[in-house]
């Protein structure tokens, strides 16, 4: 099905105007119902702009016959595109896509609106709870997680409470040492729809969180003589969680476009690398095509295994992510490791790893000595909050309260450090970016004072292992209230007034 859909001269009516339409025919992935595939072709088309706001979508019959499947397929897929906001049914006229898509804070004239309503305590696209529960990251920067005040706390316990109902006491022990089928194979439903990763459930194994993983995958990988390499600035607690199982580790300074496959081409015998594709930790800097297809060439002549570790790729706030490195692996070098702790709440400890084919049985060995790390009902209730839309509707939600605070963060910088220019990278998506100071804010004057004022700084330098970067500070965003910020900006545009005068030689007195 290399072709389009509805090609070779044939159109649909779908808008007022008749325009026709091109539908992508994406391929049915590995485990993948057909009825999730008929989802992903329309939801595609509606966010790259194929099927337009207003545009009636084609009937379910009509579908049903170009797509070869049952119309009551279609009806499925249908259904879940409504309850998300992205279709609308009018009675004896058809489905239409919405005018206001739940992904359409993504376009740049969204985020300027958003700017201008950032005075406003709480969102309208905020869940209700956001007012009841304050952030307890409140009043720093220095928090890199998901805010836990808009997660839909009592959605969350209905599943918990059915999941209760439903396990029986000796289930656990009849288990899969990988975790529970029915949450592997939500995943990996949900990684071909939002990551482009084609899996099977049975290469998906439920950890505690991403730093589980990695540990997971050096137990599993390395010997004591192995060589690992780690991007420079990194992640902080790459070392330490690398250390005790290889003697060898090497620093690879990154450059504009995240890890460098020309300095790793420089060391021998490497056995595994560590990488942050999506959003690279801490610069932000996210890998382009090019660079991750040199990257996959070199592990697969060198024999190396790549550890993506895809920590907030869910939320990107000015266009569609690019997929998952794991996508674009056809060799299957590559461990992808994410976390539900980054995209629910940081207490929840739920996170997994897709593991090549090949590996599979030596993790196995590996969870069945550690044990399980996460407990049956959480796993079975999480697998059901996937299922019934719940996670997709979450990330929407809170993706654009991020994309607002992000961009009152980004203005009220640009107003402190003006008539500088503000040096960002990192600001498109995730739960930080990186500020690169001006000449004329020193970075530890800045920390001082800002400590000063109640506010906390985490400098780029404290993520390096050998490089020496231009001066610059992570500011975590995410995790702030719409009140906190604004009782911390101003708070933070003080502390930058203070260390620019701090850098400015005294006047002397005229005689």
């Amino acid at each position: 099905m290399s072709k389009p859909l509805l090609s070779g001269g044939a159109t649909t009516d779908v808008g007022t105007g008749g325009a026709p339409f091109d539908l992508p025919a994406l391929p049915l992935v590995d485990g993948e119902t057909r009825q999730a595939w008929v989802y992903r072709l329309l939801r595609e088309a509606i966010l790259q702009g194929t099927l337009k706001a207003g545009m009636r979508v084609p009937s379910s019959r009509a579908l049903a016959e170009r797509l070869s499947v049952a119309r009551s397929t279609v009806e499925v897929a249908f259904d879940q595109l409504r309850a998300e906001g992205y279709v609308a049914g009018v009675v004896g006229s058809g489905t239409y896509v919405s005018a206001t898509l739940p992904d359409q804070f993504l376009r740049p004239e969204r985020l300027a609106r958003t700017t201008k309503a950032a005075s406003n305590p709480i969102s309208s696209e905020a869940p209700r709870s956001a007012t009841a529960r304050p952030s307890r990251h409140d009043a720093t920067f220095v928090a890199r997680v998901a805010d836990a005040a808009l997660f839909p706390l009592a959605e969350w316990r209905s599943h918990l409470q059915a999941a209760a109902r439903g396990t029986r006491l000796q289930a656990s022990a009849e288990d899969d040492a990988f975790g529970a089928w029915e949450l592997r194979t939500e995943v990996a439903r949900y990684l071909g729809a939002a990551r482009g990763v084609s899996c099977d459930p049975a290469q998906v194994i439920v950890v505690a969180g991403i730093r589980q993983g990695l540990n997971l995958a050096a137990r599993v990988l390395l010997r004591a003589t192995d060589k690992v390499l780690i991007e420079d600035p990194g992640y902080s607690l790459a070392a330490d969680i690398f250390a005790p199982f290889a003697r060898r580790l090497a620093a690879v300074a990154i450059d504009e476009s995240g890890f460098s496959v020309a300095r790793a081409r420089r060391h021998a015998g490497v056995r595994l690398a560590h990488v942050t594709p999506a959003h690279q930790s801490p610069t932000g800097v996210t890998m382009p095509v090019s660079r991750r297809l040199e990257l996959l060439s070199w592990a697969q002549e060198r024999s190396v295994w790549l550890l993506e570790d895809d920590y907030d790729s869910e939320f990107n706030y000015r266009s569609a992510p690019l997929p998952a490195l794991k996508s674009l692996d056809k060799d299957d070098r590559v461990i992808h490791c994410g976390s539900f702790n980054k995209t629910m709440f940081s207490d929840l400890r739920i996170g997994y790893a897709v593991v090549p084919r090949a590996l599979v049985p030596d993790f196995a060995a590996a969870c069945r000595a550690m044990g399980p790390p996460v407990g049956l009902i959480e796993q079975r209730a999480l697998a059901a909050f996937i299922a019934d839309g719940g996670l997709a509707r979450h990330i929407r939600r809170t993706r654009a309260v991020y994309a607002r605070r992000r961009e009152r963060v980004l203005e009220a910088l640009r107003h402190a450090v003006a008539p500088a220019p503000l040096r960002t990278s990192g600001e498109h998506g995730g739960f930080h970016f990186t500020w690169w100071l001006p000449d004329d804010v020193p970075a530890d004057a800045l920390v001082k004072e800002s400590a000063a004022r109640g506010l906390r700084l985490e400098l780029v330098a404290d993520c390096c292992q050998r490089v020496q970067t231009a001066p610059g500070v992570l500011l975590g965003d995410s995790a702030l209230s719409d009140e906190s910020l604004t009782d911390a900006l101003p708070r933070l545009a003080a502390a930058i007034a203070a260390a620019r005068q701090a850098v400015r030689p005294p006047r002397t007195k005229r005689r």
